[in-house]
């Protein structure tokens, strides 16, 4: 492109991908995150929970004091403890949604604006519809409690249903049906999607965003591995070009001109610019400083190839 990403989007990276050690709410959070914050590529950070309050309290600052805009993923908090927001046990929903609302205080103590999240495991074809009505149960009540504590909004990333995640939401059509239906009372609600969760869902990016760019709210851009039995096989965000996986440079390029044709990304965002994160993480004797600077060197050679 002749103009600088700058102008139409905020570039961010998800922390405790890139530092997959802290993605337990524990280990070098502090450390890494000042690493992260004296990088001025990047725009934005997205946390996830940080368990003890002194150490919220160290990011807290660095967050401040480098000017970064921050977002806040719940997805380890659901993922690592079994969580489900859409189970047909109620006590299980009931748990997910504290650990929701909790996540939620944390995400404004941070100075987040949003918070993201995903579905419940897919109970299959014929409960489908069943967990569908109670996540859009859990989600409204998720959706006032963010309202309550000063959230911008909540944001659902839609995941694989058949590879890894196996998450209700899921595909395209009907995460767009879904976020309609929260939206005509919260509309502050919306969707994330990621360049990594494409193959897995077996979509093409122009038709997936299509469907999905009136409900859009966030994207990640990353690196999968779709055919069994490879190394590194799932829903795991290797870097990109990482041996037998899915995205590189020219897959990066296709999905960015599929965000402009969707308008996604345009130039005249002024200041609220539409975020797109890096969601990378270092493989098996892997450092993350060299994968961060692979994922920045993806991005501008995808993004000058765009032309």
């Amino acid at each position: 492109m002749k103009h600088h990403w700058d102008n139409y989007t905020t570039i961010s990276i998800v922390h405790f991908m890139a530092y997959p050690e802290t993605i337990r709410g524990e280990g070098p959070i502090v450390e890494t995150l000042a690493r992260l914050a004296e990088d001025d590529f990047f725009g934005g950070v997205e946390i996830g929970w940080i368990k003890d309050r002194a150490v919220r309290a160290e990011a807290r600052s660095i967050l401040e004091q480098s000017h970064l805009q921050v977002a806040y993923g719940a997805q380890p908090a659901l993922l690592l403890q079994g969580l489900d927001l859409n189970s047909t046990d109620p006590d299980m929903r009931a748990r997910a949604l504290a650990q929701m609302k909790a996540c939620m205080e944390e995400a404004v103590e941070m100075g987040a604006r949003r918070m993201a999240f995903l579905s419940g495991k897919d109970p299959g074809p014929t409960k489908r519809e069943e967990a569908r009505k109670y996540l859009l149960d859990v989600v409204r009540e998720m959706c006032q409690y963010a309202r309550q504590v000063g959230l911008e909004g909540l944001t659902m990333e839609t995941f694989d249903r058949a590879v890894d995640k196996k998450a209700l939401i899921g595909p395209s059509d009907e995460a767009a049906a879904f976020a309609a239906e929260v939206r005509r009372d919260f509309p502050e609600f919306g969707l994330m999607y990621d360049l990594s969760h494409l193959p897995l869902l077996d979509e093409e990016p122009e038709k997936a965003l299509s469907l999905l760019k009136d409900h859009l709210k966030h994207v990640h851009v990353g690196n999968c591995v779709k055919v069994p039995g490879r190394e590194g096989y799932g829903d795991l965000h290797p870097r990109f070009g990482f041996p037998g996986g899915e995205n590189d440079v020219p897959e990066l390029a296709r999905f960015i001109r599929a965000l402009f044709a969707v308008g996604y990304l345009k130039e005249d965002s002024g200041l609220d610019k539409p975020w797109i994160g890096f969601e990378v993480k270092p493989w098996s004797g892997e450092r993350s400083e060299l994968v961060i600077a692979n994922a920045k060197r993806v991005w501008k050679q995808a993004w000058y190839a765009v032309g």
